[in-house]
């Protein structure tokens, strides 16, 4: 049985090198690239006020989420899974990486654990760090299975 590996992908270059390192590193493994929507970015715009800015917001977002994924896909030369959630980063992350099902999948086994986590780091230090938080501290603090920091 092959490797399973998660990476996590923001569209950010650093999230591209590390799913290039993935597919370097363990060209035998099963990849699959995560990308999350985070909905606490949905008050953060400007249309906040008006009837239907959430769904007007997660339309917008699911559409970036997708693009993401198409471009990590386009970026290594060998085929990957995709998966894209919804939720908060670093908890999103340990749950998909511990074999929790996509919302809406209809099979009452419980999902497949990852084999490793992959995910990049931009390196924040200071006062930025402490108010966006990590989400590369945080899975590598929680997580179950081994993590793998690019930066």
């Amino acid at each position: 049985m092959s490797k399973r590996i998660l990476v996590a992908v923001d569209g950010s270059e650093e999230a591209a090198e590390a799913l290039r390192f993935a597919a370097a590193e363990w060209p035998d493994a099963d990849l699959t690239a995560l990308h999350v929507i985070n909905p606490a970015d949905s008050a953060t715009g400007a249309e906040g006020g008006f009837p239907g800015a959430s769904d007007q917001w997660y339309a917008s977002a699911k559409q970036r989420g997708e693009r993401i994924l198409s471009e990590a896909a386009e970026a290594v030369d060998q085929g990957i899974d995709t998966r894209l959630e919804v939720g908060r980063p670093t908890k999103t992350i340990l749950e998909v990486a511990g074999g929790e099902k996509p919302v809406g999948e209809d099979d009452d086994a419980p999902g497949e654990p990852f084999d490793h986590v992959v995910l990049a780091s931009r390196g924040r230090t200071g006062l930025s760090r402490v108010l966006l938080g990590s989400v590369a501290e945080g899975v590598v603090r929680r997580a179950e299975v081994p993590v793998t920091v690019v930066r």
